[in-house]
């Protein structure tokens, strides 16, 4: 499938980027949006004026076809996610679930209503193996954890209304593999050989599991490969 008009929040990433970049040459107009450069507008999560203002500013544009937000959030520099519930702190709790749920929601709040009436239209953000809570053997990462299982209860619940005011819609959850980015440097070492994705190879096949879904996986997480993760 191939989306006429589409909006990347987190343009600036490394999967973000190349997400743009492949859209863009399968002939797809994007728009690019991100916090740290100005591309098609300012966007910060943790500030909802931005949002809007990002959305009120492409709303103007005409309808889109995809909303992508490849944005995620697991440490400060020099501080790894906990390992252990004594490391647990408000100010970092809090910190994950602005970025990796509350942000996100608040697009979908802007963005879901610019979705195209008139093709199946798509909204992605990006969440985590880790976020699954039927999943969780390893434990530890409590934050990140938490807020990623957040983002998929939030993405589930917009996936209802969405039925009923876009049915040839979908939202979902997409869990990119681990890749090659800042994001998850500090850890590539216990990575298996061939599971360290660069993010040209993590956005191809995202895009490619994106344009296998419609309404009747809307809700729900997958994986780069197209595999269905449990909540």
């Amino acid at each position: 499938m191939e989306w006429a008009r589409a909006a990347v929040i987190g343009a600036s990433g490394g999967i973000g980027g190349a997400l743009a970049d492949r859209l863009e040459a399968q002939g797809t107009k994007v728009f690019r949006l991100a916090r740290s450069f100005a591309g098609e507008a300012h966007i910060d999560l943790t500030d909802e004026a931005t949002i809007a203002e990002g959305a009120e500013r492409l709303k103007a544009k005409g309808p889109l076809d995809l909303v992508l937000v490849a944005t995620g959030y697991l440490h400060q520099d020099g501080e790894g996610p906990e390992k252990d519930w004594r490391h647990l702190d408000a100010d970092e709790l809090a910190r994950n679930f602005a970025i990796n749920a509350t942000g996100p929601a608040l697009v979908a709040k802007h963005f879901l209503p610019l979705l195209s009436e008139k093709t199946r239209p798509g909204f992605a953000a990006f969440s985590a193996r880790v976020g699954s809570i039927s999943d969780n053997r390893l434990g530890g990462w409590y934050s990140y954890r938490a807020s990623k299982a957040a983002l998929n209860q939030l993405i589930r619940t917009f996936s209802v209304e969405l039925a009923r005011k876009r049915p040839e819609a979908f939202c979902v959850t997409l869990h990119p593999g681990t890749v090659d980015t800042a994001l998850s440097e500090p850890f590539q070492r216990n990575v298996p050989e061939g599971k360290l994705f660069t993010p040209d190879y993590s956005a191809e096949r995202l895009l490619e599991v994106l344009a296998s879904l419609g309404p009747k996986q809307s809700g729900r997480c997958f994986a780069w490969d197209g595999k269905e993760i449990a909540p």
